[in-house]
């Protein structure tokens, strides 16, 4: 029997019940999967992330279980995470990495309370590592990170705090000593790659459009809170111009759906049916669920077919438009995603951009910021005078005509992110500097200079519904 149809016959059984109750036959089969995937047992070491990673409650359930039998007291987190990596092979879809090294912050918090000071701090250390790994030991050109700017990068991302230099320095220098690998399959090994795997590696994993819904931001799942806030709710229609990374949204995949927006903590729930705050969430509304971390609402204003239509640009650089039943409405709803986001969004996990053969973007935590509004406009103010330099200085020594196409279109694409970044830190400057907490505790329809609009469950005469599914460029 495969290994798929092993998990699929453990799996089978816990799916069948109410995860949510917390049933012993689900913990049971979480339990024996978690077992036989540390053994082993007639699964392979690539089999195991694809199964830890996977964003629903069984898997988080076998995550949990599989961590157990690491016991990571007194270790470092360095060699903590470098014992786990020998256990299997990090490969698979992005987000299902990344998930995996969620459950390892978790586990090694676990294990040392009192050495970080949060569980949050050991992720952002992990990351960190990953990042700084890349950077040191991928194929780089030009200047590698250096300790004190990998210091820097880590400045008041422990809890609003710094943390131990000491620390700091221990690590970075564990990197440089030594790369980060781990453990491969030997009919793998020369397909592996340092830093997880292209499309070869991943079969058809990595070559699938990423779903809506999944994790938009690869480190972390979508912050779902059933707890949070509501600040604005009313009828939208939705159309996908653009997939993670900013790839052209096949065409068969970019019509107009109508849906009932609810604008709840710092997620975009897109339901069919009116909101209810009684009412659980069905898998379709967490799967068209998009996150608004580090994401920018504006108006569409390239695109004519249809009016009152805004734009929203999200950390994973997804481009979805929006029909509103109004211009008033539509302000509205930029007024208030922008406010979420300038308010909540977290610090940026540290990046050597310049560092890198290939641009690679920043990746944006989705956890709530931890820093006092006042400390947010601070970050922001800094973060938009970095920006706003670095974008001066790419600007100023611009691509020899004599390059190839492809290191001339890299250039262009990261003066495309920081040209982005700057105008999204500059809006949420602004937005701080004017006060939003009146905008956010204000009734769901309220924003500043409009009057307050009424919301009816259908659009205007052009409603998108119907519309057509071609896209002109943007």
């Amino acid at each position: 029997m495969g290994s798929n149809e092993l998990q699929e016959k453990d799996a089978a059984g816990a799916l069948g019940y109410d995860l949510s109750n917390g049933s012993s036959s689900n913990l049971d089969a979480a339990r024996r999967l978690a077992k036989r995937l540390y053994h082993l047992d007639r699964f392979k070491r690539s089999d195991v992330a694809k199964h830890l990673g996977k964003n629903n409650e069984f898997s988080k359930l076998v995550a949990e279980e599989y961590l157990k039998f690491f016991d990571f007291t007194g270790m470092t987190l360095d060699y903590s995470l470098r014992s786990f990596f020998k256990a299997f092979s990090l490969i698979g879809e992005t987000q299902e990495r990344e998930r995996v090294l969620v459950h390892f912050s978790s586990r090694y918090y676990q294990c040392n309370p009192n050495t970080i000071s949060s569980q949050d701090g050991v992720h952002c250390l992990t990351c960190a590592m990953m990042l700084l790994n890349t950077d040191l030991h991928g194929h780089n050109i030009g200047k590698k990170m250096t300790c004190q700017e990998f210091i820097a990068n880590l400045q008041g991302m422990n809890d609003g705090k710094d943390f131990p230099k000491g620390l700091l320095k221990a690590l970075y220098n564990s990197i440089k000593n030594e790369k980060l690998e781990w453990a491969v399959d030997e009919e793998e090994k020369k397909k592996s790659h340092l830093e997880g795997t292209d499309e070869k590696d991943n079969g058809n994993q990595t070559k699938a459009v990423s779903r809506i819904g999944n994790s938009n931001n690869p480190f972390l799942d979508i912050p779902h809170d059933p707890n949070a806030a509501v600040y604005k709710t009313g009828f939208l229609a939705r159309k996908i111009h653009a997939d993670m990374d900013g790839k052209k949204t096949p065409r068969g995949k970019r019509g107009w759906k109508t849906f009932y927006a609810v604008l709840k903590g710092t997620v975009l729930y897109l339901q069919k049916d009116e909101y209810k705050p009684e009412k659980a969430l069905s898998e379709e509304d967490l799967k068209n669920a998009v996150s608004v971390h580090h994401a920018l609402a504006s108006k569409a204003t390239d695109y004519e077919k249809k009016p009152n239509v805004l734009k929203l640009k999200t950390a994973d650089w997804r481009v979805l438009l929006f029909q509103a039943q109004s211009q008033e409405e539509m302000q509205t709803w930029i007024n208030k995603i922008n406010c979420v986001a300038a308010v909540f969004s977290a610090p940026p996990f540290p990046a050597a951009i310049g560092s890198q053969k290939k641009f690679s973007r920043p990746l944006l935590p989705a956890t709530t910021t931890k820093l006092s509004q006042d400390e947010q406009l601070k970050s922001h103010e800094a973060k938009l005078k970095q920006i706003s330099t670095e974008l001066a200085e790419h600007r100023s020594y611009p691509p020899d005509k004599k390059l190839k196409g492809k290191e001339v279109d890299d250039y262009k694409l990261k003066d495309h992110y920081l040209e982005f970044e700057k105008s999204r830190y500059e809006i949420y400057v602004g937005l701080l500097k004017e006060g939003v907490k009146e905008l956010l505790s204000g009734g769901e329809n309220d924003a500043p200079g409009l009057k307050k609009s009424h919301s009816s469950p259908s659009l205007n005469q052009e409603s998108p519904v119907s519309a057509k599914a071609s896209q002109p460029p943007m």
